[in-house]
């Protein structure tokens, strides 16, 4: 094989990996996310009139806490993937495009190798928490349930970094995120909804 097509066949495969890992990712994030949010909402109304006529439900804080981490890392891959994340938009918009992808890139593959630490520091978290075999006040669970969710919210986040190096590989334009084209708004076009 030529190196040309050795090149091609990589590309081809890179792009067959984020289309499905963009798919089955997204339809997890957003299922958990409105899964929770719904889940929090109901549950801390139903606990105000409970409090309010009869009694507090004893695990309502348990569960809320529960589903704050929840959204809470599965929102850190979300915002990764929608390029809703904290950047510097103004300097990179002051940027010609091809220098623009570069920076992109760089921030991402920096952005990815620090997702990564962090999913295997809280991973080496989860397994300590683990063997202290502590359990929650309320509902008597183990409490490393909890965290489960922490190491996978940053590899979630570091496969969408991942996802958009490849993206601004294969594409002529800077792409923020494996979902968001990096486009210039004018806030005259912000205001008019365009």
């Amino acid at each position: 094989m030529k190196k040309k097509e050795i090149g091609a066949l990589i590309l081809s495969g890179a792009k067959v990996f984020s289309g499905i890992a963009g798919k089955t990712i997204n339809t997890a994030e957003v299922g958990i996310l409105v899964m929770c949010i719904g889940a929090l909402a109901f549950l801390l109304i139903i606990n105000v009139f409970a409090r309010t006529f009869f009694q507090s439900i004893y695990f309502t804080e348990e569960l809320s806490t529960f589903f704050v981490i929840l959204i809470t890392f599965t929102g850190v891959s979300y915002g990764v993937r929608k390029a809703r994340h904290i950047r510097m938009g103004a300097f990179l918009d002051a940027m010609p495009p091809h220098i623009e992808k570069i920076f992109i890139m760089l921030i991402s593959l920096v952005s990815a190798a620090v997702m990564s630490v962090m999913a295997w520091a809280s991973w080496e978290y989860l397994i300590n928490a683990k063997n202290l075999g502590h359990m929650t006040p309320a509902l008597r669970l183990p409490r490393w349930i909890f965290y489960i969710i922490i190491p996978i919210g940053f590899g979630l986040a570091c496969i969408q970094y991942i996802r958009t190096i490849i993206k601004n590989f294969r594409e002529r334009e800077p792409w923020l995120s494996p979902d968001q084209k990096s486009e210039y708004e004018d806030e005259t076009d912000v205001r008019k909804g365009i």
